[in-house]
């Protein structure tokens, strides 16, 4: 048995030939000469011509941003100024001392220090915290997670 002896279920589609004459001869449907009308070309899509592209166009904004910036970082002796004795602090009560942005887009508010407080404080459970600021809030009498 060989190949072109098998019987095949479905016909073959035949391949159109270009530039034999008849309907598609002498150009091809390449238009008259031009970089498009030789074979090989392969011309970049964002090409465009030679101008300025829409790339270059845009602003030059320089440096690096990350975008992977997962807390809004807050001081232990940030918190020992703006609050009372006792007091307690949630994400609110951040905003309205403006040590937390009137966005978050999704981050977290994270304490953070090792500076001694005198206060002691209840930090809210939607508040994550070092290990460090921790100790040094629950050494002067606060609270976390409540």
């Amino acid at each position: 048995m060989q190949i072109n002896t098998l019987k095949i279920k479905y016909p073959k589609k035949k391949r159109k030939t270009i530039g034999r004459g008849g309907k598609k001869g002498t150009y091809s449907g390449r238009g008259s000469k031009g970089q498009k009308a030789r074979s090989g070309s392969a011309i970049n899509p964002l090409f465009e011509g030679g101008r300025s592209s829409l790339i270059d166009h845009l602003k030059k904004v320089r440096g690096f941003k990350s975008r992977n910036k997962k807390f809004v970082e807050v001081q232990v002796s940030q918190l020992g100024k703006l609050f009372k004795d006792k007091e307690a602090v949630d994400v609110k009560s951040l905003k309205k001392a403006g040590l937390s942005p009137k966005r978050l887009d999704g981050r977290k508010i994270k304490i953070i220090g090792r500076e001694e407080i005198k206060k002691g404080l209840t930090i809210g459970k939607d508040i994550l915290f070092s290990k460090k600021s921790k100790e040094t809030i629950e050494k002067a009498g606060g609270k976390m997670g409540v």
